[in-house]
């Protein structure tokens, strides 16, 4: 994964570029491929807002696949994210609300419509410093459906995740994790735990000078 949040030279404003690769039975099968950019604005040094667009591109996976193959999604995202201290342990919490429009295909595997729905996640995250270049973080993130939705669940998911990292530098960081995501499919039945090995390179490099 690669997450980038790049302020444009003195002005609050700033550019978010994100890119997940996600591949399952090993790095054999696509799961989903997801790009997600946007706009920031950062109020202050406490409070960074952002929207923009998300496509994503989600394959069937595991022993009781939702989808028969692959199929896009469009979404609009709009989120808060708050960044604050308590002594050495830094935190953050990060609100985040997604109009998606998910695609629809029929019987005979035809992409023919895109069902709208919303849906609201939560995600607190705290790391701790083991040197000046060295730190370990954790962070929890559970995401809810809101109406309009199709699921016998209100609940979405739940992502656990703990993370070894390192910087390079005032602006690049690399973290090697391990996340246990748990998915409450929408019929009601089924409830996924995806063991999950993460690889996330970080960037807070400006555009232009600062």
């Amino acid at each position: 994964m690669y997450f980038g949040d790049h302020p444009i030279g003195q002005s609050r404003w700033g550019v978010h570029l994100e890119g997940q690769w996600r591949r399952h039975d090993g790095f054999n099968r696509w799961q989903q491929l997801l790009l997600r950019p946007g706009v920031n604005f950062e109020v202050n040094k406490l409070l960074l807002l952002t929207g923009g667009y998300a496509f994503i591109d989600s394959h069937p996976y595991g022993a009781f696949p939702t989808l028969a193959r692959a199929t896009p999604e469009h979404r609009i995202w709009e989120q808060a994210l708050l960044r604050y201290k308590t002594g050495k342990l830094s935190w953050s919490t990060r609100l985040r609300f997604e109009n998606r429009f998910l695609g629809v295909r029929d019987a005979a595997g035809a992409l023919t419509a895109y069902r709208y729905e919303n849906r609201f996640r939560a995600w607190q995250r705290a790391t701790v410093p083991l040197s000046p270049r060295y730190y370990v973080t954790a962070y929890d993130e559970i995401w809810f459906y809101v109406k309009p939705y199709v699921s016998l669940s209100v609940l979405d998911q739940n992502r656990a995740y703990l993370a070894f990292g390192r910087r390079f530098g005032p602006t690049w960081e690399f973290e090697a994790g391990y996340m246990l995501q748990s998915i409450w499919q929408r019929n009601g039945r089924v409830v996924e735990a995806n063991h999950t090995l993460m690889f996330t390179v970080t960037s807070r490099k400006p555009f232009g000078r600062r």
